[in-house]
């Protein structure tokens, strides 16, 4: 068990990739705490139902992460459930469409107070937790190919998703004397309630495996593999790095 005994926070776990993510680490000894957004009925079932499974293993609590004072309260929620913190997946992530030239500012700030402010306050929180315990610890951020690949009609959510990418590095060194390494995952076309329109359309899924080399989309338990790796001691020497985790959708797009 490469996580025993570790205590890892995953945000937006009740579906999806982070759900794979919580399933994996309490499967690899770690102690879980599911967040799941508030005023969700339905997330709100499912991420007790999952923490339900895990047994004693984990916890749910709801937070929205655009919210510094949720995020703080569920820190502290983690603490008192498990007394501390060795692993955050910064995961919850939205990725509403709007084409340029209509996006508003609701819009623009709500993409980017998820997937980056959240990212954010999330890590930043988690590491002076770490930085407290004096025992290092590992942040990941969930990121995309739309880092690097544009995305057109999506124009916040890769300025969200660029923006995690330099934000990733840079903290990376300054988190490097606190032996906390931090990584991106940057997931391609993944079987996720987020891709669900594209997955049931015949045509669009078609369309969307002649990008893809593996001719496939991925699973969320093929992402949790690599959130393993960078969240035990196997990664110690890896940080400041993006992983594409695409069936090489990054490259095919890149030799166009």
């Amino acid at each position: 068990m490469r996580l025993k005994d570790k205590v890892a926070l995953v945000t937006g776990a009740s579906s999806g990739i982070g759900k794979g993510i919580a399933i994996r680490f309490a499967a690899e000894g770690a102690r879980v705490i599911i967040n799941y957004r508030p005023n969700s009925p339905h997330d709100k079932a499912a991420a007790q139902a999952l923490a339900s499974s895990l047994a004693d293993r984990a916890i749910a609590v709801a937070a929205d992460v655009s919210q510094r004072i949720e995020v703080e309260q569920m820190m502290d929620a983690a603490l008192a459930a498990f007394g501390r913190l060795d692993i955050a997946v910064c995961n919850a992530g939205i990725c509403p469409e709007q084409p340029f030239l209509e996006t508003t500012d609701d819009h623009w700030n709500q993409v980017l107070g998820v997937n980056l402010y959240g990212a954010f306050v999330v890590s930043q929180l988690a590491a002076r937790q770490m930085v407290r315990q004096g025992e290092g610890g590992k942040i990941i951020f969930t990121s995309s190919v739309h880092e690097d690949i544009p995305y057109p009609r999506y124009t916040a959510y890769c300025a969200s998703k660029g923006g995690l990418r330099l934000m990733m590095r840079n903290i990376a060194l300054e988190l490097a004397p606190h032996k906390i390494n931090v990584n991106n995952i940057a997931p391609g076309a993944i079987a996720t309630p987020m891709n669900q329109t594209v997955l049931d359309d015949p045509e669009e899924m078609e369309k969307a495996l002649r990008e893809i080399p593996w001719g496939r989309f991925g699973q969320p338990e093929e992402i949790a593999a690599v959130a393993t790796f960078l969240a035990s001691d196997d990664a110690s020497y890896v940080t400041g790095s993006t992983y594409f985790v695409d069936g090489g959708l990054t490259h095919q797009v890149s030799a166009y």
